[in-house]
């Protein structure tokens, strides 16, 4: 009886350090915030392709349908789930793709219909799903609607936004209102065949469809439908805060910015042009076309990514109202390209990224943004190549969907360019004292493939942009075949992320030392960290600290690296201490605590017991 006692009190023993064993790890303070997904979305790695610019297959110098097919491998390759097109549809090119003459059309210099649909057909074999840039606040100017419009033609001359204008005291007509169009100068352009001015927020080659005409709304609708029953599985919308402007047309007050030009955007605050309530409103409508597609035709969620630079609050809203109403699934999180920058300092980026989490309604994934074909390159714009890699450390190590500008694995930067190379129209409406303050083009040159003649991403002489002088070593042949580089470090974070699955966990954020910035990942008793020194100096940061910040069960002072920067000195898995990890200046690294291993090695002790005893 003594024996079967002190056995049960061993077997108890165990029992009880077993359920302590299990709960390392999980139990966690209020700071943690939690993540679960379940969708193929909320946990995908998105990579945004600028067709233009990312592979000739023709020898013409401009990127195609088929170039991009060719090289859907490398997408797979380095862990991306899905993939957005910029526009592809027919157009005149005066804002390369965004004018479009025929939003059910492919463009002749990207290739065909049939070149699309083997595009879909490859991306479905290799599991990739295909996100289609949807741009519907505006046409071209030659699209049959505006054609049909312009000429009073019945059932069309509502289809854009027109106005007589004003007749002042002289006899002479001028615009109707003060609105300026995004690329500086007024909105309004008057049009000889008709007698009338039309709205054009963008480019005079693009006027603004009526979407208070429900003629416009059942067409666009129409758009949507046909790419879904070419294969689609989403889009990305363009410009949606542009959608709706004021019936009265009223003009907009002065913002107190750019008071020596009166054309430049800036110099008004567009209360009456952007962000009106209709514009949530129809998003929650183009979202009610792709899940009655679904529950008719079947098959994975199609998603809704929408484009909006407005305030946290208004672009917190294309999620969902109070009734429960969906909208856009990924309401693009650009607050990483606003509200940081090279003097971003570690507090800043806590703040900034907090700020979108408060934001986030509860139920749906974060997404985080880095960069796109509008905005300066991240290694550029935020000091340095060094940067590359800490912008993709946060990036990745965030809970949720992440979305990649071509270029940004490799650590690509901007190209300057010269005025005669100038296309970019935002910049062409300019001259060549300022252009530079406004070319979106340095962001948009060709894909760097090798160190080939211009970087294996043409066979002519000459490509639409010209292409980085230092493709010769940021590359994705030389990054491949590079012990250390851009490229692998992005590769080991996506992978980091699918092998011990970043997406349903608990997380939080954290400043530490003088200047680095941290996250912690807890799942399934790992617990990560990602510390990126954001200074061009040392920082020793104490991260077991962290343990305590987050009230978890338990602490441990040792750690692996698992992804280490190109400047890191540091290789995957060596040891080090999270009491003390001196940083070097612009050091990133992700590592990963003990508790993994050190819960499997106690679990084996007890079982280890339990067998002793059984054999006693």
């Amino acid at each position: 009886m003594a024996q079967a006692g002190s056995n049960q009190r061993l077997i108890c023993a165990s029992i009880a350090l077993l359920v302590v064993l299990l709960q390392v790890g999980a139990s966690y303070g209020d700071n943690l915030r939690e993540l679960s997904v379940s969708d193929w979305w909320e946990k995908a790695g998105f990579y945004q392709i600028y067709p233009r610019s990312y592979k000739d297959s023709n020898g013409d110098g401009i990127g195609d349908l088929k170039g991009i097919e060719g090289k859907l491998e490398y997408l797979k390759g380095i862990g991306m789930k899905a993939f957005w097109l910029s526009p592809i549809y027919k157009s005149p090119m005066a804002d390369f793709g965004y004018d479009i003459a025929d939003f059910v059309d492919i463009q002749p210099e990207y290739g065909t219909m049939s070149d699309f649909e083997s595009l879909v057909k490859k991306a479905k074999e290799l599991g990739l799903k295909l996100i289609l840039d949807f741009v519907p606040n505006h046409s071209s100017d030659e699209h049959e609607w505006f054609v049909k419009s312009e000429q009073r033609l019945e059932g069309y001359e509502d289809f854009y936004v027109w106005n007589d204008g004003i007749v002042g005291s002289d006899g002479q007509r001028s615009p109707p209102n003060n609105w300026n169009e995004a690329f500086r100068g007024s909105a309004w352009q008057w049009s000889a065949t008709r007698q009338q001015y039309y709205l054009h927020q963008f480019h005079r080659k693009q006027p603004d469809l009526n979407y208070r005409n429900p003629a416009v709304v059942e067409a666009m609708k129409n758009v949507l439908r046909f790419w879904l029953g070419k294969g689609v599985d989403g889009f990305r919308i363009d410009a949606v805060p542009w959608l709706f402007e004021d019936e009265q047309l009223r003009d907009e007050p002065l913002s107190g910015w750019s008071q020596d030009d009166p054309l430049r955007p800036e110099y008004l605050n567009h209360i009456y042009t952007q962000d009106l309530p209709e514009t949530v409103d129809m998003v929650y409508q183009w979202r009610e076309v792709l899940d009655e597609y679904k529950k008719e035709k079947g098959g994975e969620t199609r998603v809704l990514m929408t484009e909006s630079w407005s305030a946290l609050s208004v672009v917190q809203t294309y999620f969902n109202d109070s009734n429960g109403r969906l909208g856009s699934q990924m309401p693009f999180n650009f607050q990483l390209i606003m509200r940081l920058d090279q003097n971003s300092k570690a507090s800043d980026y806590k703040t900034v990224i907090d700020s979108w989490l408060d934001a986030v309604p509860v139920g749906h994934a974060p997404n985080w943004v880095l960069g796109n074909h509008d905005k300066r390159r991240v290694a550029s714009r935020m000091g340095g190549e060094h940067m590359a890699d800490i912008m993709e450390m946060v990036e990745l190590s965030m809970p949720g969907v992440s979305i990649t500008y071509q270029g940004e694995e490799l650590g690509m930067t901007d190209t300057e360019l010269s005025w005669a190379d100038t296309k970019d129209p935002s910049a062409c409406q300019t001259n060549e004292n300022v252009y530079q303050q406004y070319t979106r083009d340095p962001a948009r040159t060709p894909f760097q493939w090798d160190a080939t003649a211009n970087a294996g991403f043409t066979t002519a002489s000459k490509p639409w942009l010209p292409v980085n002088s230092n493709y010769a070593t940021i590359n994705v042949d030389s990054e491949q075949k590079a012990d250390k580089s851009h490229l692998k470090v992005f590769e080991e974070l996506v992978k980091l992320r699918d092998d011990d699955d970043f997406h349903s966990s608990q997380f939080g954020t954290a400043v530490l030392g003088q200047s680095t910035f941290a996250i912690i990942r807890i799942a399934n008793g790992r617990t990560y960290f990602t510390l990126v020194n954001l200074a061009n100096a040392q920082d020793t940061v104490n991260v077991a600290e962290l343990f305590t910040k987050f009230s978890t069960t338990k602490s441990f002072d040792t750690a692996v690296v698992r992804v280490a920067s190109v400047s890191s000195k540091r290789a995957a898995k060596e040891s080090v201490t999270l009491s003390s990890i001196q940083l070097d200046p612009y050091e990133a690294l992700v590592v990963q605590s003990g508790a993994k291993n050190c819960v499997a090695g106690l679990l084996l002790i007890v079982v280890a017991v339990l067998t002793l005893l059984k054999l006693r």
